[in-house]
Parts: C-alpha cells; structure tokens; sequence
C-alpha cells in the first residue's frame, strides 16, 4: 500500500508539470515578437492601420509587434502565412472581409475558409467613396452611371485589389443593378489603383477614403464623385457629395469596410483575451484615435471574444448572400 501511495502522487506531480507545460506558453506571452500581418504592400490603407497601431499593442502586450507586407492573390498570400505557422498567437492577421470571408468563398484556388480564423478584436469600419480619372466628364453619381450606360461599345474600366475581392463584388453589383457594362483591372493593392487612375490607365474604382485624397483633387489628378456610405459625413471638400441614398441610379447601394485582428483557429483562450485586451488598450489612446478618424474612420467600441465571434459568423453569413446575390463564381 505504501509502495501504491507513492505512485500515486508521483503520478499527480506528472500531471501537474504537465499541466503547467501546457499553461506555460499561455502565461509567459509573449515570449518573441509577434508579427502584425498586413496582407497589402506598404502605403495602403490597411498599411496605415497597422503602423497607427502596432507600437502601441506591443506596449500593451510588454513585448515587440512589427508590421509585415505581404501583397498579391488578394490577400491570400499573407492570410495562407498565418494559418500555416503556429496557433499561438505570434502571428496576428489584420484582415478584412476581402481576404477573411470573401476570398475563401469566391476564389476556388484559395484553400482556406472563413471559419480557420479566430476573431480577436474589431478595429474600425472605412467609409467607400467612388474615385474616378479627373478626364472622366462626371461630377455626380447619377452623370456616371449615365456616361457608364452611354458606353456599351466601349466600358469603363474599374480597378480593385484583385478578384473576388468587396471592390470587385461591387463593379459585378453596379453592372448588374444599372446595366452600364465594365471592365475588371485587377491590382496588388490599393496604392497602384490610385497611381493608375492619375494616369488615365482606368476610370473609375471604388476605394475606402482616405485623407490625402483631399491633396490630389486640389491638383485635378483625380476626382472623388461619390460616398457609398451615406451614414457616415465625409470632411471638407468631400462633406458635400453626393451618396448613394441621394442617387437615383445607385439607390440602395449602401457598403462600408470594417477591419479586424484575427488569429489562427485554434490559438489559447488565455493568448487571445489578452490580444484583445492590448488591443482595446491601444484603441482608446487619443493619438492613435485621431490618426484614424482623420480618414474618417469610424473606430469599433471594445468588443468580447463572444461578442466577436457572433459578429464575425453574422458577417460571414452577409457575404455568402451578398455573393449568391450576385451570382459571383470564380474564373
């Protein structure tokens, strides 16, 4: 009996070093810098985010968070990085619905789907606006519609940050409720779009606001028609445009961005709260708000893990009718 006694609590010691293995890395992280995945090259709007954000989560996690660029098959590249490293909280993704929900759903060569992410926290929705070639003759969104209609023989053409992305749904949707036929130019990323809107190599694209837009349609490189989220009121020069609920041609086409953090399914409870702690923390700093909400964004309340996910499966299941809607299927 002695003998069995003394197994028996050699046996507890073990469980208990295992367990304390198993909470270990939980309760050092981080332990190593964490990386802060934008899946967009340097410069974007998603860029921006990162670099407002990235030193102040990392002062909140007590450790180091650097931001990487990855670009290309619309965010798939970088998303396809994070689900294949480790469910551990060291590779954090600041996605949208592009590449977290859309990409899994529209493009058949992407191999993974919206529910391999784990929802950490929401950062802030981006108001869409329609940008066009400063050589394009359109002032309003009812005279491009009409000009777009007028062009049958040859299309305008939009850019976006690739197939199946929301800007892409969004020109299959305008040709689809207005008749007016265009002509898709995928990108790698909003940067290039811009550049080559200034040049005259597309017409148009939908994009989320950004401020220096203000600076290029003071120079007449480009012109900004239109708001497609007539919830949120633009800054000056753009607080007067005319939005989609004012249209009578784009009616109804009411859309908005949000992004959010998210990690690999799978990663600890412990490791995720605290992400979405540091991250709550570093939305509440005053700077780092006002560096958002001069490009009139519009930053999330502090959101639980359980209030995330029902938010997240609620998105996801919006997109999936959006692309049934749509009748979207990849080439």
């Amino acid at each position: 009996m002695k003998r069995f006694g003394q197994w028996l609590c050699a046996l507890a010691f073990l469980g208990c070093g295992t367990a304390a293995m198993a909470q270990a890395p939980s309760s050092s992280y981080p332990s190593k810098v964490v990386t802060m995945m934008v899946p967009y090259p340097a410069g974007a709007a998603s860029d921006f985010t990162a670099r407002a954000l990235s030193e102040l989560v990392g002062k909140e996690l007590g450790g180091q968070v650097i931001v990487e660029n990855i670009g290309g098959a619309t965010g798939a590249i970088a998303a396809g990085k994070v689900l294949a490293a480790p469910a551990d909280g060291y590779y954090l993704f600041q996605g949208s619905p592009n590449e977290l929900i859309l990409s899994g759903l529209v493009n058949k060569s992407t191999r993974y789907k919206p529910e391999d992410f784990q929802w950490i926290a929401p950062v802030a929705t981006s108001p869409l606006v329609l940008v066009v070639n400063s050589a394009l003759p359109v002032h309003t969104l009812d005279e491009f519609v009409a000009l777009a209609r007028s062009r049958k023989d040859a299309p305008l053409s939009y850019g976006t940050p690739g197939a199946g992305t929301l800007y892409h749904l969004l020109g299959e949707l305008f040709t689809k409720r207005t008749g007016a036929p265009a002509t898709h130019v995928p990108y790698k990323g909003g940067a290039p779009i811009i550049q080559d809107l200034i040049g005259g190599q597309i017409d148009f694209a939908f994009m989320p606001y950004q401020a220096f837009y203000a600076d290029y349609v003071k120079q007449g490189r480009l012109r900004v028609i239109g708001s497609l989220s007539p919830g949120k009121r633009l800054p000056p020069p753009f607080d007067t445009l005319q939005t989609s609920a004012q249209s009578k041609d784009m009616k109804e086409f009411d859309f908005g961005i949000w992004t959010s953090y998210m990690v690999r399914k799978g990663t600890p409870r412990p490791v995720a709260e605290r992400l979405n702690a540091a991250i709550a923390a570093a939305l509440k700093n005053p700077h780092a708000r006002a560096q958002l909400e001069s490009q009139a964004k519009t930053v999330f309340e502090p959101m639980s893990l359980e209030a995330g996910e029902k938010f997240y499966a609620a998105e996801v299941a919006r997109y999936r009718e959006l692309v049934k809607t749509i009748g979207y299927e990849s080439p």
